[in-house]
């Protein structure tokens, strides 16, 4: 069951996996201004500090609230592309850790004077937004078949399928001579 909630066993076609990361994102921006309106009026612009602002649990609950549906929203199309989404960010996450170390122990890779990641991480990150984004749909035996072409399997029913239905509708086995 947890992994429904967390979308793992669930699929997103590339239409739905776009226009979902739109409304999160004008979500998101609408909870930002609105907690940027509530500090501010509470607080003079002068005093606020950015380290001030990672304690306001408003913040932290709209990041880890962030991050969930973001996770959620990829694990979902990465299914629905017919990768297993535990493997896939795991290994994504484990990648970006090493970058980050990797960024911060020789600081002449890094991206940016600001930034802490290299090059290839952003690569990859760029890679995996793509295959999100544009990466057919699988069918639900995982290959890709193309979706004009009807299923195979359904129009040629197997053997053992063919005996079950003889054998449920009373027909004779046929005998070879």
């Amino acid at each position: 069951m947890l992994g429904f909630v967390f979308g793992l066993n669930a699929r997103l076609g590339r239409l739905h996996f776009f226009l979902a990361s739109v409304a999160l994102a004008i979500v998101m921006t609408a909870i930002c201004f609105a907690i940027a309106m509530a500090v501010l009026r509470t607080t003079s612009p002068s005093m606020i500090r950015p380290e001030d602002l990672m304690t306001n649990w408003a913040i932290i609950g709209a990041i880890v609230l962030f991050g969930l549906a973001t996770f959620t929203l990829q694990s979902m199309r990465i299914r629905d592309i017919g990768w297993d989404p535990v493997c896939v960010i795991p290994a994504w996450f484990a990648l970006m850790i090493v970058d980050y170390v990797v960024a911060g122990r020789f600081p002449a890779w890094a991206i940016g004077q600001e930034h802490q990641g290299t090059v290839v991480g952003g690569l990859v990150n760029l890679a995996l937004m793509l295959a999100l984004t544009f990466w057919p749909s699988a069918d639900s035996e995982g290959s890709y078949g193309s979706p004009r072409q009807p299923n195979r399997s359904a129009t040629n029913p197997s053997l053992s399928g063919a005996r079950l239905a003889r054998v449920s509708q009373g027909t004779p086995r046929p005998t070879w001579s």
